[in-house]
């Protein structure tokens, strides 16, 4: 009787404290979804007003006309979209050449790591340079590129034990049946690991959507993503919170909706490997 009292405490203790722990995290995102339908007198109040009085959908109507947000939504997805499949077309290839084949030995794998460790700031003006000289600064092309620069070494290095953990006589026996590398590749070791790619594929996603600093040095007018946007709402003599919290909510709800859609390739993908 003690003992099933004492679990059953235990659960009630352990499940308070998820959602103590729940609340914490979530409570930046529901204010700031609070702060997104407030009118212009509520936001910074003292006491804080938990609730508006009424809601105001026009920092939305604000946010995506006035301040560009409907270019920037479009502008975010098609540099996010495009450098998330373009740093998979090469980093698959990468990884399972540097899993598979030892392709340049430990060292070529450990030089690929050491371009995430780089900090964006010191390549900037180079960076900026180099886009200049081929007339590429605020252009799609430049965005796509220079994300994928950094992609492509993240998702070589995960993928690269992905691959790994793949049981070789897999494809050692479809060789065997007369499937040629390429085939082996495409029918045998790109289903087994297609959790951890996409897994691997949303976070990129995650990146190149919320990147800012390549976003602001490289663009000007031509190509404004959504993070480049929030910034112009903060002007000298007034913030436009309610307008910041509505793009800040409008940035958030693409990843959100493919993470859940994504759902359940991502806990196979990011547990993938750790049960042998």
């Amino acid at each position: 009787m003690i003992s099933s009292f004492g679990a059953i405490l235990l659960r009630g203790v352990r499940a308070a404290s998820v959602m103590v722990i729940l609340f914490l995290f979530l409570c930046p995102v529901l204010w700031m979804l609070i702060t997104a339908i407030k009118p212009p007198g509520q936001w910074l109040n003292s006491p804080p007003v938990f609730w508006p009085s009424h809601i105001y959908l026009a920092n939305f109507r604000e946010a995506l006309v006035r301040w560009s947000g409907f270019k920037g939504l479009l502008d975010s997805l098609a540099v996010a979209s495009g450098a998330t499949a373009l740093s998979l077309l090469v980093g698959v290839f990468a990884a399972y050449s540097l899993g598979r084949f030892r392709t340049g030995g430990e060292n070529l794998s450990f030089a690929i790591l050491g371009v995430l460790f780089m900090p964006p700031v010191a390549v900037a003006v180079p960076m900026y340079l180099f886009w200049r000289t081929f007339g590429l600064l605020d252009s799609f092309t430049a965005l796509i590129l220079q994300y994928t620069v950094f992609n492509v070494p993240f998702i070589s290095w995960v993928l690269k034990g992905f691959f790994e953990d793949i049981d070789l006589s897999l494809e050692e026996s479809a060789l065997v049946n007369g499937a040629t590398r390429w085939q082996a590749f495409l029918h045998i070791a790109v289903p087994l690991a297609l959790p951890a790619i996409v897994a691997v594929a949303l976070l990129s996603f995650i990146f190149s959507w919320n990147e800012f600093f390549f976003a602001v040095i490289l663009t000007r007018a031509r190509v404004t993503t959504l993070p480049v946007i929030l910034p112009t709402l903060m002007e000298g003599h007034d913030i436009r919170w309610g307008s910041i919290a509505a793009i800040a909510t409008i940035a958030a709800v693409p990843v959100i909706a493919l993470a859940f859609a994504l759902q359940r390739y991502l806990v196979r993908g990011l547990s993938f490997g750790v049960l042998r």
